[in-house]
């Protein structure tokens, strides 16, 4: 079993690594069977109990349906996937087609100022403490990504509802990804800074406009990754 030396990966995540890889490679396309669990088990290297927890686990995200005496099946899992394949599917995107990155953006897009607006509702003060930071920010794209990250973090807990933290935390591994490429750009930069500005303006003003200012930025945001991605 291949491993990284500085990061050796469990059986169970070697599993989950050679099976998604295959999945999403199209070596096992939607509809298509995985060889028993004996013969599986055997050309991935790892143990039949190893490989039963894996695929178990993997049905529950959505990428497989568990037949018991039978043969275990791909699903279509962009129709038959549930958000908990964020974080699975963030490990591997040299295989995500290029426009995954983009949709995602534009959940957010449709998602996130509503929240914003809650959570300005509910806590203005905290937000404007922490939006004051941003003028410390340099040019490191790893502080760009944690700040920002920071930032939706606060705004999801703020808005008094649970449920958004939970959505939010399936993005994180994916945010990780995408996050030092965009911010490694000026342009991406510049843009979260001014963002940043006008949301604490807003809010010192009495938040009147912060859904607005959320979904230009977020829009703007989109339109930068997609050139990023070209």
């Amino acid at each position: 079993m291949p491993t990284d030396t500085l990061h050796p990966l469990r059986p169970a995540q070697y599993a989950e690594q050679k099976i998604v890889t295959s999945i999403l490679d199209g070596t096992y396309p939607p509809g298509s069977l995985l060889p028993s669990e004996r013969v599986f088990a055997e050309q991935i290297g790892v143990t039949r109990p190893t490989l039963r927890e894996t695929l178990q686990r993997l049905a529950s995200e959505g990428w497989v349906t568990i037949h018991h005496g039978k043969q275990t099946v791909v699903n279509d899992y962009w129709k038959e996937g549930g958000l908990r394949m964020l974080g699975t599917t963030a490990k591997f995107g040299q295989f995500l087609p290029k426009e995954f990155i983009s949709h995602l953006l534009e959940v957010r897009v449709t998602m996130f100022p509503a929240i914003a607006g809650r959570a300005v509702s509910h806590a203005p003060g905290v937000l404007t403490d922490y939006l004051r930071d941003h003028q410390r920010l340099d040019d490191d794209p790893g502080a760009f990504a944690r700040y920002d990250w920071g930032l939706q973090v606060l705004i999801a807990q703020e808005s008094r509802n649970p449920i958004y933290l939970l959505i939010l935390n399936d993005f994180s591994s994916i945010f990780n990804m995408m996050a030092p490429h965009y911010f490694s750009l000026e342009k991406g930069r510049e843009a979260s800074r001014t963002y940043y500005a006008n949301l604490l303006r807003d809010i010192v003003n009495g938040g009147m406009e912060v859904e607005d200012i959320v979904r230009d930025a977020l829009a703007k945001s989109v339109a930068i990754w997609r050139e990023l991605a070209e």
